[in-house]
């Protein structure tokens, strides 16, 4: 039986969400490996193992298709509740889970690639850089800031400022190490050594937005 000619179901069995994965997992690699404007919804469709029209049928255009795999990449490392604040956990465990899962993100094969595409494409796309910040750093920064504010808040930091305070955060941990990797003459900071990095700047990060009266 055809793919798309099934049993018609409401979004979410686990056969849909299948073959949703098998297509941003398609994505992923032909955008990398194509370039945007080389990468058609029929190739992504080869790749996926599935037809055309199930493609379309998740993702309306290459565009949507485009911003969805930004934003699977980033979930891979820092899935939405990664940004809550739950009870009893300290406020620096919850920052540190982020730092690592950002850390990851950043250094990535795939996460250096796409940035090296998009700083090809971005000044000959403009929307496409956009669609890249709106569904990968811009998320990020949203979810963040929201974070921060709740800390703010709860009082353990004093963050008058949660976009600024998210900003300072994401590009500490990048560091230069990050832009040595992207320009290629560098390689990734793993092991010990990252997990220096990221304990570094999760503790000047506390120390900067530490209440006075603390």
């Amino acid at each position: 039986m055809s793919d798309n000619l099934s049993t018609p179901s409401g979004p979410g069995r686990p056969k849909d969400l299948a073959k949703r994965r098998a297509i941003l997992d398609a994505a992923k690699i032909l955008f990398l490996s194509k370039g945007y404007a080389n990468t058609s919804m029929d190739a992504v469709a080869t790749e996926a193992g599935v037809s055309k029209l199930t493609v379309y049928s998740h993702f309306n255009d290459k565009e949507t298709l485009f911003s969805s795999a930004v934003v699977a990449k980033c979930e891979e490392q820092l899935p939405p509740l990664v940004f809550e604040l739950p009870d009893g956990v300290a406020v620096e465990t919850v920052l540190l889970n982020i730092a690592h899962g950002f850390h990851q993100l950043i250094n990535s094969d795939e996460s250096v690639n796409l940035h090296r595409l998009m700083m090809t494409l971005g000044s000959q796309d403009p929307k496409l850089a956009q669609i890249f910040f709106e569904a990968g750093p811009e998320r990020v920064l949203h979810g963040m800031e929201r974070l921060l504010s709740k800390i703010d808040q709860s009082g353990v930091l004093s963050i008058d400022k949660p976009r600024n305070a998210a900003e300072h955060f994401f590009c500490l941990l990048k560091g230069a190490g990050n832009f040595r990797l992207l320009y290629g003459c560098g390689e990734p900071v793993t092991g010990d050594a990252a997990e220096a990095h990221v304990q570094e700047v999760v503790g000047l990060f506390m120390r900067a937005y530490r209440p006075e009266s603390a």
